[in-house]
């Protein structure tokens, strides 16, 4: 990805492409989604046309059928076709199952990304790039305003790159284009595209705000820099607190110290940060909580609330956050099976006959741990009651937990956005795991991308 691109017509798009190459650490293979839609059609055709320049690298493409409309598996196999005349290897995979009557855009680009990631796994490829484009970014900016967001940081819009389920990057190598730009340069070698009628249906809230969007031409960079570099620079930040200030007990509970330290946006962000990991949730508290805790938090008195599942536990040796008794799950694991016991341990049985993964009865073994540990008893006492009934080293479930001590940190084990990375690294290393995949690209302009 460019530090600037000066081409204005259809050159940029051959511009971008062969600049995103040149980012890479190591030449591979590279998936591109291709719907068949323009955007994502001229970001195949492009990496095509680029990677002819280059050696080392090659293509594949996946066409995901979500199966929502008759037509969408002829789209498929035109997609297939074109691949086949190009030489680029492609598969069509497609979104098995009952769909949701609500939440339909949200569950589809869950099961897209997994499919992808599965075909990503089985090419080797280094990663999945998507042609989402500045109208996409512009129209996920203008969506965010509208709704409730802690501390505005969702107002950075969509990340150039995004790891998906811990082991599949996702890049956007499109993002500064605009879909005009893009849709010239396909008219320009007489290629055409699909229109999905979804993308006109104004009962989904992005059809509804590229509309609202269609009367501010001026809506350009200026609405994606100011926030990316506004969440990037607080993600460091908030990483740099949680590393001089907080500290992991046995994957339960954590301690902010010293309490004079809890102070600023950015403490603040990392203490939340902290609060979704304990508490098993995958978003940061909404607004209004959000609201209830900084006048909690800056009171300087002396207490428990509750926000999040999380209890927070003020007291003069520090700030004790914690999982909260109440609503804990029973999980039902058959021999063999995996799954992740109230958003934050991921168990696997490993042994012959199934179990049942439940809060431990009366914690009493957790809680000498942790008063062994320094925490105070009451404290302990009250934060064991949510913890596994057994121990990481217990002999008795050897081979129960996966690696990483089955700890998921629900925030970002399914979509990390780049500029948290450095934020998700902190608190893995709090929790005693290993580092989130590396990136494949050397470090991306973030003058250009604004997002």
């Amino acid at each position: 990805m460019p530090a600037e691109v000066k081409s204005t017509g259809t050159a940029a798009v051959l511009d971008t492409a062969s600049q995103f190459l040149r980012t890479f650490k190591t030449p591979g293979l590279i998936l591109v989604a291709v719907s068949g839609g323009s955007d994502s059609k001229g970001l195949l055709l492009a990496l095509n046309k680029a990677i002819a320049a280059t050696t080392g690298f090659s293509l594949a493409a996946c066409t995901v059928d979500h199966g929502l409309r008759p037509e969408s598996a002829d789209e498929a196999r035109a997609v297939a076709q074109l691949c086949v005349s190009l030489g680029i290897f492609h598969v069509t995979r497609r979104w098995e199952g009952e769909k949701p009557a609500t939440g339909l855009q949200a569950a589809a680009r869950s099961a897209r990304y997994a499919l992808l990631a599965a075909v990503a796994w089985e090419t080797q490829a280094l990663c999945v790039v998507t042609g989402h484009s500045r109208n996409d970014q512009l129209e996920t900016i203008a969506m965010r305003k509208t709704r409730s967001d802690t501390a505005g940081h969702g107002l950075s819009g969509m990340a150039d790159a995004v790891l998906f389920d811990r082991d599949t990057w996702i890049l956007r190598p499109f993002l500064d284009l605009d879909r005009a730009v893009i849709r010239r340069d396909l008219a320009a070698q007489g290629q055409d595209w699909f229109d999905d009628p979804s993308n006109d249906n104004a009962r989904f809230e992005r059809v509804r705000v590229r509309r609202s969007l269609a009367d501010r031409p001026d809506a350009r960079r200026h609405d994606t820099e100011a926030g990316f570099d506004a969440r990037h620079a607080s993600s460091q930040r908030a990483a740099a607190f949680l590393a001089g200030h907080a500290m992991i007990f046995g994957g339960l509970m954590a301690r902010i110290e010293p309490v004079a330290a809890l102070t600023g946006e950015d403490a603040f962000r990392g203490i939340l940060s902290l609060a979704a990991c304990l508490g098993g949730r995958a978003y940061l508290p909404g607004r209004e909580t959000t609201e209830r805790l900084r006048h909690f938090i800056d009171s300087g008195i002396d207490g428990r609330l509750t926000a999040g599942r999380v209890v927070f536990d003020r007291r003069r040796s520090g700030l004790y956050l914690y999982r909260e008794a109440r609503g804990l799950p029973i999980l039902s694991l058959s021999s063999g099976a995996e799954g992740v016991w109230d958003g934050r341990f991921r168990v696997a049985n490993r042994g012959g006959q199934a179990i049942t993964v439940s809060a431990a009865a009366d914690g009493a073994q957790i809680a000498a741990g942790l008063i062994a540990a320094g925490v105070p008893e009451g404290v302990a006492r009250r934060a064991a009651k949510a913890g596994l009934p057994f121990s990481f080293s217990d002999p008795a479930f050897e081979g129960a937990i996966p690696e990483d001590r089955g700890i998921c940190l629900s925030p970002w084990d399914t979509f990390l956005p780049r500029f948290d990375l450095i934020l998700a690294n902190q608190c893995a290393a709090l929790f005693g795991r290993e580092p989130y995949k590396s990136l494949p690209v050397h470090h991306v302009s973030f003058e250009l991308i604004g997002f």
